[in-house]
């Protein structure tokens, strides 16, 4: 589950700092007996504090990569929602984590992960 949360002209992204400095748009895995909209919400709050609504499915992707929390590489369905960032709540509770606004018309630039960059290109045209 990952957020596009656009404000203005502008996007919300999370910078994580480790274990490689990248742009990525908030988001994470969905926990045991949580619901997915449930865990966008905690995802997106843990990684720059802020809280959103209005979440809407605009696309879904796959993506073959590793994961170095876990040691293991994994074949994830990432689904991306356009949703309304409402208000800030604190700084990111997830360690190296920063909440970053990015002029939208180069966040797809600032993107790690190919399959968010084109999701959110796609958004904006």
């Amino acid at each position: 589950m990952y957020a596009i949360l656009p404000r203005g002209s502008d996007l919300l992204l999370t910078h994580q700092s480790d274990p490689t400095p990248e742009f990525q748009l908030p988001g994470g895995g969905v926990d045991p007996g949580e619901s997915p909209l449930r865990a966008l919400h905690r995802e997106v709050f843990e990684e720059t504090g802020w809280i959103i609504a209005a979440p809407r499915r605009i696309g879904v992707f796959r993506r073959y990569t590793y994961m170095p929390e876990y040691d293991k590489w994994a074949d994830k369905i990432c689904a991306i929602y356009l949703a309304r960032p409402v208000r800030p709540h604190g700084d990111p509770t997830e360690p190296g984590h920063m909440a970053i606004w990015a002029p939208a018309g180069l966040a797809a630039d600032l993107l790690a992960d190919p399959g968010s960059a084109d999701t959110l290109a796609r958004m904006l045209r």
